[in-house]
């Protein structure tokens, strides 16, 4: 019978997974009753027993529900559920179990939270005690994301209380609902309280895990709960507590790996969390040998490759020293937070953005670090605005879940008939489709033929705007005696940003490079401006400081509020004793020497770049002489070029290549940077303009 009873039920479960339209869900139904009717009928017991064949009909529309779920279609779901629960086959409490299981899918989560709401407040406990205790575990951890600590501990202590000698819920379910509560209470610093409930999630998680029958689910549960409490201490106050439950974790991974069928990349996993855990606690205790091996451990798993595990990794490797590394880490940032669906709120600033400003300028990468700065500066006010949005929204979807279900039963009356009109509809929409189909695709090939020209339009004027662009820039250097210079520059897109130049006076050569921020029309329309202010005033022939001073005026004027800004390297060189006076506007170090003579990032002062702040008097700085010695100076597209990993050639990379490049002209060491480069990125798309420039005098 039970055998029999289960080949109806995965023949219900293949026929609801058939359904792409639920319009046939009643047939389903019926077709469920009179199957389960026949095997009353085929065991003798009809008589008498509709109480049995309404039990088991119940069970198999929570099949058919369950079966749904699974497809996580989440229309599917929340119409059936609806149908069910008119035909009174499906309890309230379960309904709403899987309507908040549905909207979760979607990623609906306020309209989720609602409904386990609705079975925490109006349902008893008594009633479905694993789908209570399910509901209340997961709606105060919403309220506990939410720093709604005090609304938390309002649903998870009496849900608790309701279970806690219920033997039909598990000991690991039991021990997750604690975890929650000692999370809030110590956030409230009630810090007994929190220990004691911490503690006793311990012993359900234990008492679990120490059954000889266990089902590895529940158990992996146990493990990523005591993971949760080790997460909760931070701090050098609290580093007895966060070693105390890196070894429980520890212990429970180990009774884990031993279980038949244990899951190798959960086993990874935690090992990944716990040894870098374990490092950050070694590294408080200034135990920075012992720290660095368990880092090492960390990244011998595979989870360290993960986003996440990057992403966390960057407080150790910022509290050795190691910024350019984490740095480097959130150069993914963007990426992950729209693989993450992050909005950009006053938590993911405070976690994130901060984070990646702080990583940045640490590591001296300061326009990355302005770039940051910028765009914080850009999501702070629309994220508090968005914050008071939310609140708001929050308590609308209150009412309107409310007003929702009062025109719950007026819906499915009309739905039938909508059904029926629909049908209808369909058969004149499809007759109507074929009728213009026609005409549609010929008014789309003719579309299509103004797309394309309109497309071919715009790239020729992006030619003949990067022909513009390219124009501005020298492409011949001068022919002199004592004087090797070349360089180059490669927009990222069709037009770019950087920008270079020279204006050589008799024994004076000014020469320049610069980097707009961003890329594209807007940044060449800067970049040509202030090419054309480096032209004029160095043909005034001023000292660096004050082009700069002038620059920076220039671009400060008070209808300039786009927000853009420019790094610029100028110098002037006096070509017959090798004399530099230059003025470093916020642009990366330039490199002297290299080859034969050991190269260096020139130490100097930065001032800010143009376009932020009027009236700046920029400093310059002097070198006695560079005779001999070779300087290189260069845009972000280089030290950040990026390759298919997105991982830069950085700063220490571009110094080996220069130590290594013997100098035999100022041309010969562009082009070798160009194809390091180019190798670097292995087919990638350019992420930046890159402009380089060489320049070397004689010591004749």
């Amino acid at each position: 019978m039970k055998k029999w009873f289960n080949n109806i039920l995965q023949d219900i479960h293949h026929r609801v997974n058939g359904i792409v339209k639920l319009y046939d869900t009643a047939l389903v139904i019926v077709l469920s009753a009179l199957l389960l009717n026949l095997t009353a009928c085929q065991n003798g017991r009809t008589q008498g027993n509709n109480s049995s064949v309404a039990d088991s009909l119940s069970l198999a529309a929570e099949e058919m529900v369950r079966a749904v779920a699974r497809t996580g279609d989440v229309e599917r779901i929340i119409e059936l559920t609806d149908s069910l629960t008119d035909e009174n086959l499906l309890p309230p409490i379960k309904a709403d179990f899987y309507r908040a299981l549905a909207y979760t899918n979607r990623g609906d989560s306020k309209e989720s939270y609602e409904y386990l709401k609705k079975i925490v407040e109006t349902n008893d406990a008594d009633e479905e005690p694993k789908l209570y205790s399910r509901a209340a575990s997961s709606l105060a951890s919403y309220y506990m994301s939410l720093n709604q600590y005090e609304e938390a501990l309002r649903v998870a202590l009496p849900a608790f209380t309701c279970i806690a000698q219920d033997p039909d819920i598990t000991s690991d379910r039991k021990g997750n609902l604690l975890t929650v509560i000692g999370g809030c209470q110590k956030e409230l610093n009630r810090m007994d309280e929190a220990e004691k409930s911490f503690e006793q999630a311990y012993q359900y998680y234990k008492r679990y895990m120490e059954k000889e029958d266990v089902n590895l689910t529940y158990f992996r549960s146990c493990i990523i709960g005591v993971t949760n409490i080790s997460s909760v201490y931070n701090g050098i106050e609290t580093l007895h507590e966060q070693q105390k439950w890196i070894d429980r974790c520890d212990l429970l991974l180990s009774w884990y790996k031993k279980q038949p069928g244990a899951d190798s990349a959960f086993v990874d996993q935690i090992n990944g969390q716990t040894s870098l855990k374990r490092s950050e606690i070694l590294l408080a205790q200034g135990k920075k040998e012992e720290a660095a091996k368990d880092f090492e451990e960390f990244l011998k798993t595979e989870y360290s490759k993960t986003d996440e595990a990057r992403i966390f990794s960057c407080n150790y490797l910022s509290s050795v020293g190691r910024n350019a590394e984490a740095a480097d880490i959130f150069q993914d940032f963007d990426r992950i937070a729209a693989e993450w669906n992050m909005e950009p709120n006053l938590e993911v600033i405070r976690t994130y953005l901060f984070p990646k400003f702080e990583f940045n300028y640490k590591a001296g990468r300061k326009d990355s670090a302005l770039a940051v700065a910028a765009k914080i500066a850009s999501l702070i006010a629309p994220a508090i605005e968005a914050q008071k949005n939310d609140a708001a929204a929050e308590l609308a979807t209150i009412y309107e879940t409310q007003e929702k279900e009062a025109q719950i039963a007026h819906q499915r009356t009309e739905l039938s008939q909508q059904r029926n009109v629909g049908l209808i509809f369909a058969i004149v929409s499809l007759f109507i489709f074929f009728s213009i189909f026609t005409l549609v695709r010929h008014r789309a090939a003719k579309r299509y033929a103004k797309v394309k020209s309109a497309q071919e339009l715009m790239e020729n004027e992006l030619k003949i705007a990067r022909h513009i662009q390219m124009s501005m820039v020298p492409s011949t250097f001068p022919k002199r005696e004592g004087l090797d210079m070349y360089a180059s520059m490669t927009p990222a897109k069709e037009v770019g940003g950087d920008l270079y130049g020279y204006v050589l006076s008799s024994d004076k050569l000014y020469f320049a490079v610069g980097d707009v921020s961003g890329k594209g029309v807007p940044a060449s329309l800067l970049m040509a401006q202030t090419t054309q202010l480096f032209r004029t005033l160095a043909a005034q022939l001023l000292m660096p400081t004050e082009i700069c001073t002038r620059i920076n005026d220039a671009l400060c004027d008070d209808d300039s509020e786009n927000g853009m800004f420019v790094t610029f390297f100028l110098g002037l060189i006096d070509l017959k004793t090798g004399h530099l006076d230059f003025c470093n506007a916020g642009h990366n170090p330039p490199v002297i020497g290299g080859g034969e003579n050991k190269g260096d990032f020139l130490d100097m002062e930065s001032n800010a770049p143009f376009g932020l702040w009027p009236g700046l008097k920029y400093e310059g700085e002097e070198i006695e002489t560079i005779k001999g010695r070779p300087l290189f100076i260069y845009t972000d597209g280089l030290n950040e070029a990026e390759n298919s990993q997105q991982i830069q050639l950085g700063d220490e990379r571009v110094l080996d290549l220069l130590r290594q490049t013997q100098f035999a002209s100022a041309q010969q060491v562009v082009e070798t940077m160009a194809e390091a480069v180019s190798l670097h990125r292995n087919g990638a798309e350019p992420n930046d303009d890159l402009t380089m420039m060489c320049i070397k005098i004689e010591t004749k």
